[in-house]
């Protein structure tokens, strides 16, 4: 059904009068009214400002599979979606959890990755199925945990920059946010002690991602023990989204946080989208990794809203068992080695652009953020302004980091074919150039 605009709703009750009646207007949510702005209503936006000259490159949406050119081919476990739908399993409802199989897969990859990341301490913590809930993409999965944990006047610590998600998620479920920031001169790290000082006693959970979106940081071990000795001390658990779990390249590492379960409950997120490159397939899951068994209650109340709230399609669970198995490896080292040349290219080229200044490398994920010297620039006076002025005169796309919480930042996004992020970084650079205000006639 095609939105209805303000004007067509005057103009109907206007027609209402005229005819001795006047319709009532009909209320909604008024969350969704106090939303300022969304990355994808942002991006739309500023869609509409390219250069008819010039053809637009998106550095805005994290969507690698936007452009064909960057992995070459379709991933190789496409043809486990064709197998699925021969199965019988394909064309009924699943289980509110998720089909037993696709569970088990997930569980028994999670474990992989505790196996093959350990950083000492005790033995691995190992998931079981039971563990694992299925949901449509992780966008669920965070909605889901946020309703689930939600208790009235609670606050989520939520890291800055972070993803806006996560905001609004807080605001449907009648969570207050509270933010921690994310500090660029400690690649991307957290202060402990302002983690610490931000909390109270009715923070009711701590997020995480890792690897970041929309920094490009993978954490350190000793960070992450950091953030589960903070949990643990106040009695909440973490929330782990590694959506970007195993993109790592660079030099950095993923430590799946669930390593540090024993010390803190850990509530993991993850999904298909990013390292297996088909984020249309909306396949998702949240694992509550619980060995201390103190999520009881949290695990019961997610059990409940499963079942009134589906999941993914069928048959993308039927194919996931093949999706996940260590048959695909070679798959992930192409893609992060891909990855890898792409950051590179993207970090090189901004650091010969003199009004940007990118911090550190990417070590993860798909994104680097980069700070935008507006005293520089004239008729920037904002990241917001950047971006549009960027679009209109060289059909360049990014995201203002505002939306993400860093005012004079943005956030661009590198799973692109080196060639193309190139000639984004020269178009960019001329951009710059042409706005440089000379210090010296200041």
């Amino acid at each position: 059904m095609a939105p209805i605009s303000q004007a067509s709703i005057e103009e109907k009750n206007n027609g209402s009068e005229n005819m001795g009646e006047k319709a009532k207007m009909i209320n909604c949510n008024t969350v969704l009214w106090e939303v300022k702005s969304s990355i994808r209503g942002v991006m739309a936006e500023l869609q509409t400002l390219s250069n008819s000259e010039k053809t637009v490159i998106s550095l805005g949406t994290g969507d690698p599979t936007a452009n064909p050119q960057f992995l070459g081919r379709r991933p190789p476990f496409i043809d486990s979606l064709s197998s699925a739908l021969t199965c019988s399993l394909s064309d009924s409802y699943a289980p509110s959890f998720g089909l037993p199989s696709a569970r088990r897969a997930v569980a028994e990859h999670l474990n992989r990755a505790l196996d093959n990341n350990t950083v000492g301490g005790p033995a691995p913590f190992h998931v079981s199925s039971d563990d694992v809930f299925l949901t449509s993409g992780a966008t669920q999965a965070i909605h889901s945990i946020l309703t689930v944990i939600s208790s009235a006047g609670g606050n989520v610590l939520l890291p800055r920059p972070g993803f806006s998600l996560y905001d609004f998620a807080c605001d449907i479920a009648g969570v207050r946010r509270r933010y921690y920031d994310l500090l660029p001169s400690r690649r991307w790290e957290a202060d402990p002690n302002q983690i610490r000082a931000v909390a109270d006693d009715l923070t009711l959970a701590i997020v995480l991602i890792n690897p970041n979106n929309p920094s490009g940081a993978a954490f350190s071990a000793n960070h992450i023990l950091q953030i589960a000795e903070i949990a643990r001390d106040l009695n909440i658990p973490i929330i782990a989204d590694e959506v970007y779990g195993g993109i790592v390249f660079g030099g950095g590492s993923f430590i799946p946080m669930a390593n540090f379960a024993h010390i803190a409950p850990v509530i993991t997120i993850g999904s298909l989208a990013k390292r297996w490159m088909v984020p249309g397939w909306r396949l998702g899951w949240l694992v509550i990794c619980d060995p201390q068994g103190t999520l009881q209650k949290v695990r019961e109340a997610t059990e409940i809203f499963m079942n009134v709230n589906s999941g993914p399609a069928s048959v993308i669970q039927a194919a996931l068992p093949s999706v996940l198995s260590n048959a695909n490896e070679k798959f992930h080292e192409n893609v992060v080695k891909l990855l890898d040349l792409c950051a590179d290219t993207l970090f090189r080229g901004l650091e010969k652009i003199e009004a940007l200044r990118c911090y550190s490398r990417p070590q993860g994920a798909m994104f680097m953020m980069v700070e935008v010297d507006t005293s520089r620039l004239l008729g920037i006076e904002s990241d917001m302004d950047f971006a549009k002025e960027l679009m209109k005169e060289e059909s360049i796309l990014v995201l203002p980091g505002s939306i993400l919480g860093l005012k004079n930042w943005v956030r661009f996004f590198f799973g692109l074919p080196p060639g193309l992020l190139n000639d984004a970084c020269e178009r960019m650079r001329s951009f710059c150039e042409r706005r440089m205000i000379n210090v010296r006639q200041i």
